[in-house]
């Protein structure tokens, strides 16, 4: 049915724009043809009657005929002949039209760009399984650190995004050869009014002055042998601080290493507490 409407469509355009103008361009053709031949004709009577004419008239009407025949065959076979093979082409178009399969390519397509997408985006880290209290009971008596044992580790009270460069942090360091264990995450406005009491000092920060207040900074320390060390004279300890430092630095946090009170285990979100409280 749509290859009869096109034939008829394009039947119809043939005639108005090529058919029916080279009609009209013969028609006019002839119109110029027989003066022509009358003229040739009333030349020739003359010439019979002077008779001293070299040329035979008879050829050039003859030639005249010819080219006009021509020229009449060309202006309506072309057409004609442009028409057939734009229908042809139409027609062939639409015969094999059902064997093009465009639609299975999208899936295809859309599955290749979802596994592009795939490569590029981080798998997101789950933080390691707790340790036993064991190991921070014996870890807070080698290094004076009271209440250790019942710091807060739990990895949902810190931020989100926070906990996953953290985790990023802690597996490089495993892969550099210095398992990093959580000592302490969220802490309580109290707990940090409590440390700064003590005479063992480890923070100068009071209650609601650290970003640990709110799960913005961590401790961390390296573990050999199944056991945590805390204390930076180690000089194995000490190597594991100096590379979380590296590795902080290059994930954007800041590190306690480098302050004046220097608190080698201690990473957080950098940039100013107040400025972070007032874009909340």
């Amino acid at each position: 049915m749509i290859l009869i409407v096109i034939f008829f469509v394009l039947a119809w355009v043939g005639w108005r724009f090529f058919v029916r103008g080279s009609v009209n361009t013969i028609v006019q053709a002839e119109n110029k043809v027989k003066p022509a031949s009358c003229s040739g004709a009333t030349k020739k009577k003359r010439k019979d009657v002077v008779s001293i004419s070299p040329d035979k008239p008879e050829h050039k009407e003859s030639f005249i005929k010819r080219s006009f025949f021509h020229k009449k065959l060309k202006l309506t076979l072309l057409p004609l002949a442009s028409l057939i093979l734009v229908l042809a082409v139409v027609g062939i178009t639409l015969h094999f039209n059902s064997r093009h399969v465009i639609a299975p390519f999208l899936p295809q397509e859309y599955s290749q760009v979802a596994h592009i997408q795939g490569t590029f985006t981080e798998a997101k880290l789950e933080p390691p399984p707790a340790l036993p209290p064991e190991v921070f009971i014996s870890a807070a008596a080698a290094a004076a650190r009271p209440g250790l044992a019942t710091a807060n580790r739990d990895w949902s009270q810190l931020d989100p995004q926070f906990v996953q460069t953290v985790l990023q942090i802690m597996k490089k360091m495993t892969e550099r050869g210095y398992p990093m264990a959580l000592l302490e995450g969220y802490r309580s406005p109290e707990r940090q009014d409590d440390l700064i009491s003590q005479a063992n000092v480890v923070t100068k920060a009071k209650g609601g002055q650290s970003k640990h207040q709110y799960g913005l900074a961590v401790d961390l320390a390296p573990m050999k042998d199944g056991k945590i060390i805390i204390s930076e004279r180690d000089p194995w300890a000490f190597a594991a601080y100096q590379a979380l430092g590296e590795e902080a630095v290059a994930a954007g946090l800041t590190w306690g290493g480098v302050w004046s009170f220097k608190d080698y285990g201690h990473i957080e979100k950098a940039g100013s507490l107040a400025a972070m409280l007032r874009n909340k």
